[in-house]
């Protein structure tokens, strides 16, 4: 297989310029972030949301842009050796930006191949360098630009202020989109048996079994309908990513994979439920998913893999379950969240703990490579970046990387619209419940296309 591997190459250094703001003008800085971004052919705009669960993020908005749109360094390979080589030799020291598709799995594991369709034709994987950052830390009282020089930063800031122009203009109107589901309820099902027999059988214990909703010939604004879906999940690793003509729309409230000096992090999701419509229905809710022996062994399973991914990168000793069976809250449902750390080995670069553990456990099951054999077998279309990953390496090395899910993908040349979900399954997995929790992780989307 041939990996295509983008980076945009800049040599002049970044610095930060400090702009004072109040934290009450914080979500009118934010709408100017977005929309002064989608000018770039390559954008990526980060949004923790504020949300107070999240003690580990770095900072409340992060955007990263690149006015390039040809890559400088256009790199083949057939071996996902001289791919993580190539990735750690090009960050060299500056602030990159991009995304890792789920068939990155197929030079991972060399076992592994992917044949399924794909109408989006994301790259498998793609950084830039940035040509401007600007950061927002959780204080919310400053915006910082890093630039080449304070006379850059001073252009940027005003251009960025200027943009209240643009937002006084009337806003599109979008007409409600409905999507369409690529594999049928009684398929699903069906898929969902086949899978459990497999589970029965021992061949496998957890799989994540995913479908399509998807749109054709869609004129979508990408920019408005992220505002749209960000407003609804109000999720910590929420993104708006442009890739010229490629666009994601993420309202994704899971961490893949943080590094911070030579820690890194994993916190995989792991049992849902939604938010009850009063206070005491919410709190009987959150006990039953506390109390979900089903919810509790998918969680635990994916645990015990993620512990076993770091192994390959990890200190001897060092990894630890900071955190199991956590109660996260989100606007439309509840989470259980785990928490696994570890240092890594000294010596080893920083993409070595993305070789070591993606894709992530959370989306493939237990074990790994042998469920997402089952993935490729039984699933209608190919994922791409859904239940990939996008993130940032700053110059240090340290990085903070999602999983991309509850999200919309979109293809503006051939206009194709996609939003994937699934759900894991266990033994103890009932089909019905299944399909409605599917239906559940995708009402967010649905809502901001007007569906429903």
């Amino acid at each position: 297989m041939c990996y295509v591997l983008y980076l945009m190459s800049q040599k002049k250094q970044l610095h930060p310029y400090s702009y004072p703001i109040s934290p009450a003008s914080l979500p009118n800085w934010k709408r100017l972030l977005l929309h002064w971004s989608k000018q770039f052919p390559q954008a990526l705009f980060l949004d923790s949301n504020q949300y107070q669960q999240d003690q580990f993020a770095r900072y409340e908005v992060l955007l990263g842009v690149s006015s390039n749109t040809e890559s400088t360094l256009h790199h083949k390979y057939n071996c996902n050796k001289d791919l993580f080589k190539a990735l750690n030799k090009l960050h060299d020291s500056n602030w990159l930006f991009g995304h890792l598709t789920y068939e990155l799995k197929d030079l991972i594991e060399p076992q592994l191949s992917s044949h399924l369709a794909d109408a989006l034709n994301f790259p498998m994987a793609h950084f830039f360098e940035a040509e401007i950052v600007v950061q927002i830390p959780k204080s919310a009282n400053e915006l910082l630009i890093l630039a080449t020089d304070d006379e850059t930063a001073g252009r940027v800031f005003q251009a960025i202020a200027l943009t209240y122009m643009d937002l006084a203009e009337p806003i599109p109107q979008q007409v409600p989109i409905a999507l369409k589901a690529r594999t049928t309820k009684a398929a699903y099902l069906e898929k969902l048996h086949a899978l459990k027999a497999h589970i029965q059988r021992g061949d496998i214990y957890e799989v994540n079994l995913c479908q399509e909703f998807y749109a054709e010939d869609v004129s979508l604004d990408p920019v408005y309908t992220f505002e749209e879906l960000n407003n609804i999940g109000k999720a910590p690793f929420s993104a708006f990513y442009k890739l010229q003509s490629h666009y994601l729309l993420c309202a994704s409230p899971e961490r893949y994979l943080q590094k911070e000096n030579s820690t890194l992090r994993s916190q995989p999701i792991k049992g849902t439920i939604k938010r009850g419509k009063n206070k005491q229905e919410d709190n009987t809710l959150q006990n039953k998913l506390l109390a979900s022996k089903k919810d509790k062994s998918e969680n635990v399973m994916i645990v015990d893999l993620v512990r076993n991914d770091l192994t390959r990168c990890a200190k001897l000793g060092s990894i630890k379950v900071a955190e199991l069976f956590g109660l996260y809250s989100f606007n439309t449902v509840h989470h259980l969240i785990s928490t696994i750390v570890c240092e890594m080995e000294e010596g080893l670069p920083f993409t070595e703990a993305f070789q070591a553990s993606f894709p992530m456990g959370s989306m493939t099951g237990a074990p790994k490579v042998s469920a997402m054999q089952l993935i490729e077998k039984h699933e209608d279309r190919r994922r791409g970046l859904y239940s990939g990953s996008v993130g940032y390496i700053d110059p240090n090395g340290d990085f903070d990387f999602n999983v991309v899910i509850r999200s919309l993908l979109y293809n503006a040349e051939n206009q194709y619209l996609s939003c994937q979900v699934g759900g894991a399954i266990t033994h103890y997995s009932d089909p019905e419940s299944e399909y409605e929790e599917c239906l559940l992780k995708a009402e967010g989307v649905m809502r901001a296309l007007g569906a429903i």
